[in-house]
């Protein structure tokens, strides 16, 4: 049985404090001496940029001439790429989740994208940082700051060309020693804030104000926030380690850097510096690496001929030209299982274990801590992810599991996601993948973040492989793979280029999305990277296997496939996506252009499209509705708006030319001629009473009346001849005429008037008309309404009479008539009395 060396040989305490060294990786590079580059190292296990440093002298021979070169490594020193640098030296380089950022010192910045470094977009930060230089520059996760030789701090916000802000004045008349960034997130503000060393003091700068905090320990030669953003370490020029809260409120530890050296010949300012988590300070001057306690407490190492370091949110990495080590304060569930003596319960679990593999009878000890015996399996469990090597994993969870056969209830999701977790991070460990990602920065970034960096390193098996074993989404991985499969196929000029090469990658990447993705994956950003390629068949073939249309439509719109894109819109059904679409068209399209769209009669389809631009033109752009119908010559569609529109016109003159124009466009098609003559005759209407309106000087209002209220309000008005003007105009039928006349004459209780009328010539009406009229009008007219009974015919004069209270004269209608059967009816019906007497007295006289 293989004895395996005990996790603990790596530790070394500072002060009571176990501190381990774990070797990481033999670096793969040949990199003699790190001090002769400006090197930058992503966080989190990520890669390594260097260039040489064209500000230190060089031996002859000792670099290759010519343009200095960008060199991407891995965390393990394997080469990803190299990176022409053709502008002035870079001043900084800072990673971002995927991209590599390079600043220039004359205000010209590149972000060079990770999964295909040789492209890259510039940005510039001005006129003023391009005239006055740069003097330093530093990066944080959402932007960078830099500091331009007039002395002026400068945030950029975001790294893709984001905006340049000016911060408050800094008040410095020459470069300060040191300063350093908190990020936003980190300030008390919630803005960012720069800390500045000047003179003796520490100046805070933001956006608005300049605060001093009245210190008198300067200059420092460097200012270390802490990862957690809690502490501050700061080196004085006194040659001291001072360590305080990030309010400068407490002082925690105050280290003098010779009792750091302990007599050792090298000395002065430190060369690098940065946090080991939030516990220890690290300083190197050369090869030689001191990791500080707050008492001042030390653990040295050595690494000829030099170092450059890295800090973690757990730890520092130490990069040298043979190694890559992680040094971190040992996390508590490995101190419980291994410090030398633990009495935790987790190291009675883990040593009853190994008294079981050795079969001994003291294995049963673990009864002893059966009370604690689920957080024994739980720090257990913790410790297996802290480890790096897979064989103490392996034991810790062994141990873990074994803990849990003497658990009546235990949840084992726990134990089931460390064991997923370490199978994922013993991947990337790998010295060929090389992202040393340890557990603690893993659940910090979590596994999306995870699968982000393994792309921009073009690994799209491993990320879909991690994908599918944590049950994540492909969509992202199956995207990334086939953009970089566009991007990096055969430059072919699009005119030579055949069908068959974009039919052939369209089918190898909708074969991989339909085997390795869900039903879910959406095309049309692959295909929009397939346009923006310059690979427009291509992106239109991958558009036909989206099957949402609302991602469809925006790219086609974009490809300038108008066409396509409504059809497409009109598929899916929604309406939405339609008016999208045609209002787009009609905004980036001429008329003629918007309308040659929109021609359904070579293809039906696009019927309902034409339906909804009518339903939202009338509603909202009548002048569109106009140009529509117009180019689609659709002449009684024309007529009904201009009809639609005269009646909500405001002004008569107005409705006259939209009645007009109505009449044209009726006219103009053959089997309108009926509306054609209907609307003609509206306008003649409508013309003649505005200059009936004109010659009584606008005393009277006639417009947007009927020919029978025109009529009636002229013979009101005592305008005789005028009606009958209007009447013989528009052919008004002799009944119509007597109709409104009577209202009329009655309205205006003209009774000599309505005589002389029923007298005039033999109503076409008859004259029991004028009888109801009469009694209808209020108030009721009974004794004019009886005068004209006689006129009626004889059958109903009796009922006539009786509708006009004369009960006498109706009974006198019925005994001429001698109807008896009417005569028995008036005497049940008359009223008591008078009615009475006289209807009894005409039945009398009958016998």
């Amino acid at each position: 049985m293989t004895i395996l060396p005990s996790p603990t040989l790596s530790w070394d305490t500072i002060q009571n404090v176990f501190y381990r060294k774990e070797e990481v990786y033999q670096m793969a590079w040949s990199i003699p001496d790190l001090s002769d580059y400006l090197i930058a190292a992503a966080r989190n296990g990520g890669p390594i940029a260097m260039i040489r440093d064209e500000r230190k002298v060089m031996l002859l021979g000792k670099h290759t001439p010519g343009k200095p070169k960008i060199h991407i490594y891995t965390a393990a020193g394997a080469l990803l790429s190299s990176l022409t640098w053709d502008l002035t030296p870079p001043i900084l380089m800072h990673f971002t989740s995927t991209h590599l950022a390079v600043v220039s010192d004359e205000g010209t910045y590149r972000l060079y994208d990770l999964s295909n470094p040789q492209q890259y977009t510039q940005h510039t930060l001005g006129s003023e940082a391009s005239e006055m230089g740069l003097v330093s520059a530093k990066g944080y996760d959402e932007g960078f700051v830099v500091l331009t030789g007039g002395l002026q701090f400068l945030e950029v916000a975001g790294w893709k060309g984001g905006r340049v802000t000016p911060l408050a004045g800094s008040s410095l008349t020459d470069p300060p020693t040191s300063w350093a960034i908190i990020p936003p997130d980190q300030s008390s503000s919630g803005h960012i804030e720069i800390l500045i060393s000047t003179g003796t003091t520490i100046v805070t700068l933001d956006a608005l104000d300049r605060i001093d905090q009245r210190i008198s320990r300067g200059p420092f030669s460097h200012i270390l926030p802490s990862p957690n953003g809690r502490f501050l370490a700061l080196l004085t020029g006194s040659g001291s380690l001072w360590v305080v809260s990030a309010d400068f409120g407490r002082n925690l530890s105050d280290v003098s850097l010779a009792d750091v050296m302990d007599g050792d010949e090298v000395g002065g300012i430190p060369d690098g510096a940065g946090w080991c988590g939030d516990n220890a300070v690290v300083l190197s001057w050369g090869s030689k690496v001191v990791v500080v306690g707050p008492s001042g407490d030390c653990l040295r190492y050595d690494y000829p001929p030099s170092v450059h370091l890295v800090t973690e949110p757990d730890g520092l990495r130490i990069l040298s030209s043979s190694t890559s080590d992680f040094i971190q304060k040992v996390p508590d569930s490995s101190l419980a299982v291994f410090s030398p003596g633990s009495s935790h319960p987790a190291a009675t679990l883990y040593d009853a274990l190994d008294l079981f593999d050795r079969r001994s009878p003291k294995a049963d000890e673990i009864r002893s801590i059966r009370a604690d015996l689920a957080s024994a399996v739980d720090m257990c469990i913790d410790a297996a992810g802290r480890e790096w090597d897979a064989n103490w994993q392996r034991r810790l969870l062994r141990a873990a599991q074994f803990g849990r056969a003497f658990l009546d209830l235990y949840n084992p999701s726990d134990f089931i996601n460390m064991a997923q977790t370490l199978k994922v991070l013993n991947a990337i460990r790998y010295y060929e993948i090389g992202i040393p990602l340890t557990y603690a920065q893993y659940l910090l970034i979590g596994p999306s973040t995870l699968i982000s960096h393994l792309l921009s390193r073009n690994l799209h098996l491993l990320a879909l492989r991690i994908s599918q074993y944590l049950s994540l989404r492909p969509d992202p991985v199956l995207k990334h793979w086939a953009a970089a499969k566009i991007s990096r196929s055969k430059g072919v000029d699009p005119s030579e280029r055949g069908i068959g090469e974009d039919e052939g990658l369209c089918r190898v990447i909708v074969d991989k999305f339909e085997k390795e993705g869900d039903r879910g994956v959406s095309y049309a950003e692959i295909a929009k990277k397939a346009w923006e390629a310059g690979r427009v068949r291509l992106a239109t073939m991958l558009l036909d296997h989206e099957r949402r249309a609302a991602e469809q439509v925006p790219l086609l719109l974009q490809m300038k496939e108008e066409k396509v894109a409504l059809v497409k819109a009109i598929d899916s059904g929604d309406t939405d996506l339609v008016y999208h679409v045609l209002l787009h068209l009609h905004s980036s399209k001429s008329p003629g252009d918007f309308f040659a769209i929109l021609d359904d009669s070579s293809n039906p389809q696009l019927t309902p499209a034409i339906n909804l631009l009518q339903v939202y033109a009338k509603e909202g752009d009548r002048r569109l509705l106009r140009d529509f119908y117009y180019q689609d010559d659709r002449r009684t569609e024309t007529a009904c708006l201009e009809m639609q529109e005269a009646g909500e016109a405001v002004e008569p003159e107005e409705r006259v030319g939209k009645l007009q124009a109505a009449s044209k466009a009726f006219g103009e098609d053959k089997e309108r001629l009926f509306e054609a003559k209907m609307v003609e005759d509206a306008h003649r209407l409508l013309s003649f009473q505005l200059a009936q309106e004109r010659e009584l000087d606008h005393k009277y209002k006639f417009a947007g009346l009927s020919v029978d209220q025109f009529i009636s309000r002229l013979l009101t008005e005592g305008f005789s001849k005028r009606a009958e003007k209007v009447r013989n105009d528009f052919k008004v039928p002799d009944k119509r005429w007597w109709w409104v006349k009577l209202k009329a004459l009655a309205g205006n209780k003209d009774w000599d008037g309505l005589e002389a009328f029923a007298k005039s010539k033999k109503s076409p009406i008859g004259y029991e008309p004028f009888v109801t009229h009469l009694l209808a009008l209020s108030p009721p007219q009974p004794a004019q309404a009886a005068s004209f009974v006689p006129r009626c015919d004889p059958k109903i004069r009796a009922d006539l009479y009786v509708l006009c209270g004369d009960w006498g004269t109706a009974a006198e209608a019925a005994g001429e008539r001698k109807d008896k059967a009417k005569l028995e009816q008036l005497r049940r019906s008359a009223p008591n009395g008078i009615a009475q007497r006289e209807v009894d007295e005409v039945i009398r006289r009958m016998k």
